[in-house]
């Protein structure tokens, strides 16, 4: 019986806690692989990040002997897509064994200047507090607990800085293997960071478009996990056509 691993990395501000309602929908054949990023859950005490390039090479030395005992996929979400996208490219470096396939999803392709250049983690804690509300990925209850927030908004905006400071290096390289995108119909994304996924592969690019902006992950649950499912263990053998209005 054919298996998968599937490692997951969350978007700025996440945990690997945010893709346990998953669990439910994905095919038993999956094997989860929730790798911990510094700075939270049971690594809440770890230094946190400074770069992508610190927290790709500590998910890298976490997951690297995982890479050899079966077929495996990334998926990542907004600052998770960023992870997903440079781990591939450091496993490759070093004639590891590639993903066979990679979700991205809330993210414009990361060799594309993002035109979204805000710099969020710089702005006051109470401006930056609304900032993450007003996105929708956290709830609002979690800011009414001082003690919480005094140790977890320093971790925020970590995330964010490593996300916002992200500046892709050198010259692209296009995976061979295939890749989903998943995004938003109401992201703050232009068609240049659309169609620059179809530079990141030589193979298949496909994209799926949801209602809703951002966190639209969070609403489709269920719908995602069975484009997953159904990609990983019967892969389509053309590229799906690309939205209109882009």
């Amino acid at each position: 019986m054919k298996k998968f691993q599937l490692f997951f990395f969350p978007y700025a501000g996440g945990s690997i806690a945010a893709y346990h309602r998953w669990r439910p929908y994905l095919d038993r054949r999956i094997d989860i692989k929730l790798p911990e990023l510094s700075g939270r859950g049971k690594r809440i005490y770890d230094p946190l990040y400074e770069t992508l390039e610190d927290a790709v090479d500590d998910i890298f030395k976490l997951i690297k002997d995982d890479l050899y005992s079966l077929p495996y996929a990334f998926y990542g979400h907004s600052m998770g897509s960023l992870i997903a996208f440079e781990l591939a490219n450091k496993i490759r470096n070093h004639n590891l064994p590639e993903p066979q396939h990679i979700f991205f999803s809330g993210r414009g392709a990361p060799h594309v200047p993002y035109e979204d250049d805000e710099k969020h983690y710089l702005l006051p804690d109470e401006a930056f507090k609304n900032k993450i509300i007003e996105m929708g990925g956290t709830p609002k209850e979690f800011f009414e607990h001082p003690e919480l927030l005094a140790v977890l908004l320093p971790m925020i905006r970590s995330d964010f800085k490593i996300a916002e400071t992200y500046e892709f290096k050198g010259t692209l390289k296009p995976f061979n293997n295939d890749i989903t995108v998943f995004l938003g119909k109401d992201e703050k994304i232009n068609a240049d960071e659309v169609y620059g996924w179809r530079e990141v592969t030589s193979k298949l690019c496909t994209l799926h478009f949801f209602e809703g902006g951002h966190f639209f992950i969070n609403d489709y649950s269920e719908q995602i996990v069975t484009f997953i499912n159904h990609t990983l263990f019967h892969p389509s053998k053309e590229s799906k056509p690309y939205p209109i209005g882009f």
